[in-house]
């Protein structure tokens, strides 16, 4: 689509070249959106009477002009009155290229096409692309005006539980940060109840009209929070955000979402929490900590979760610029377990001769033997479909999960009822699904995939229930790694805490 810019009351302002009037006074264009020069958005008009179904899609976000269900000539109107504005998509600054959505500026991953809109080689990013295509010609959408108020509430907590010493002080330290800004950083080990102490702050938010977030890397954690959350708080207006979630265009107080639904956010959450701010690919792509940062107000309180901080954010706690709380040990009081080592030999070479490592084999003979379910992880889909075909002698209920198998959700359900004894599964399960009671193992424990913060959660798995607080953890390998005597180390020091 082509725009031009031109005068109105004494204000250059932007319209899409068929909005344009013809006593309108053009000052460039017709161009891409992302050509033109300087250009400003109107003040705003108290007597407009502006859409409230426009105002509830677009507040606290950042669309293209294409996911917006309304008419060219709405939109634009609502620009002139000062309710939404238009933001370039593509920038360019000493001729680099910039997307205003998720913050790319890498040169690569960004392409042309002949683009029919403009009728111009049009720049675009890749880096977001499957979010749907930022190029130069299709301008970001937001909405300017007053968002819709929510009205407040004082019996929004539906939860009686008890919190542990450790877990209490976090509360507090979360409570006293609500409405204030600022960060913090929750450190606390595998099965502590991180989301319990969550509880306190979000009521308090609720309570004072905020919006809260609450996201997390993987849309596992998302599907296991969401019934919880939305059990300890009925009243809420609550959504929860993931690829193909039937919430996307529905607006909540309390928003749980993966972080790279947060690419269509922008300056909504008074308060965001991000849970494993460790975790893939969150650690790993750049792009999910500008969507948080873009998705916040200036003023928002930030809230970190982690057992296994990165670098980076343990050398920020150093320098006193990221405050802390630990919680180092279980809601329950008992330690972690420990994980021990177990030669197993090249598993490959035995899975070629289509058997595995007779201590894999009889390790997980005498726990399906003893009703104990197990969680198996494998560091590749190639050998997970390699490893269930064998595992079937011992029960043909045995089965296995990766990230691309469209029966995931569905499958980890079944771990859950215990229909599945023994689940096989890449890191894609490290975190944030929780049975009662299960031992885990994993083969070729010396694989670059397992570092020692995904071995730590993956340990994390076990003893998490009061009832059932024991477990064995076993690592599997063909040579020990720094990463598992790290994890061990890691695990064997939360518990002298």
């Amino acid at each position: 689509m082509k725009f031009v810019s031109f005068l109105f009351n004494n204000n250059v302002v932007v319209s899409p070249e068929i909005c344009l009037e013809t006593d309108n006074k053009i000052v460039h264009g017709p161009t891409s959106i992302s050509k033109l020069p300087h250009f400003t958005t109107p003040q705003l008009d108290a007597g407009f009477r502006f859409s409230t179904q426009l105002q509830h899609f677009l507040q606290g976000k950042q669309l293209l002009l294409d996911e917006l269900p309304f008419s060219i000539q709405q939109i634009q109107s609502h620009y002139l009155s000062g309710y939404l504005t238009y933001e370039q998509g593509i920038t360019i600054q000493d001729q680099h290229y910039h997307c205003q959505r998720c913050g790319n500026e890498v040169q690569h991953l960004f392409a042309s096409y002949p683009c029919a809109r403009c009728q111009e080689q049009c720049i675009y990013c890749r880096g977001c692309i499957q979010t749907g295509r930022v190029s130069q010609c299709s301008p970001l959408v937001r909405w300017t005006g007053a968002m819709t108020p929510y009205e407040p509430r004082s019996d929004v907590l539906n939860w009686y539980g008890t919190l542990s010493q450790g877990q209490q002080t976090a509360s507090e330290a979360i409570v006293n940060l609500i409405g204030n800004g600022g960060e913090l950083l929750v450190w606390a080990v595998c099965g502590a109840g991180k989301t319990e102490v969550l509880f306190a702050g979000i009521e308090k938010a609720l309570q004072q009209c905020l919006r809260v977030l609450i996201a997390t890397p993987r849309k596992d954690v998302v599907l296991e929070l969401a019934p919880r959350l939305k059990k300890v708080f009925p009243t809420t207006e609550m959504i929860s955000l993931y690829g193909g979630s039937e919430d996307r265009n529905h607006q909540g107080q309390l928003v749980l979402a993966t972080t790279h639904q947060l690419l269509k956010y922008k300056e909504c959450f008074d308060l965001v929490i991000v849970d494993e701010v460790d975790a893939f690919p969150y650690n790993a792509d750049p792009m999910l900590p500008f969507a948080v940062n873009k998705a916040k107000k200036k003023e928002a309180t930030t809230i970190y979760l982690t057992a296994t901080p990165e670098p980076a954010m343990k050398k920020r706690i150093s320098k006193n610029e990221l405050a802390v709380v630990k919680i180092p040990r279980r809601y329950h009081g008992h330690p972690l377990p420990v994980p021990t080592f177990a030669w197993a030999g090249n598993l490959q070479k035995s899975i070629t001769k289509k058997h595995l490592p007779n201590n894999v084999i009889n390790w997980l003979t005498e726990k399906h033997q003893r009703n104990e379910q197990v969680f198996l992880f494998v560091p590749t889909i190639t050998l997970l479909e390699q490893i269930v075909p064998l595992l079937k002698s011992l029960s043909e209920n045995i089965d296995g999960v990766h990230s691309e198998d469209p029966n995931r959700k569905e499958k980890v359900e079944k771990f859950r009822t215990g229909a599945i004894p023994i689940l096989v599964t890449t890191t894609i399960l490290e975190r944030g699904v929780t049975v009662p009671r299960i031992s885990v193992a994993v083969l070729a424990a010396e694989h670059q995939v397992y570092t020692e913060s995904a071995l730590v959660q993956i340990a994390g798995r076990v003893g998490r229930s009061a009832d059932y607080p024991t477990g064995d953890v076993v690592f599997f390998h063909y040579g020990k790694t720094k990463a598992m005597v790290e994890a061990r180390e890691h695990i064997a020091s939360m518990n002298q805490l």
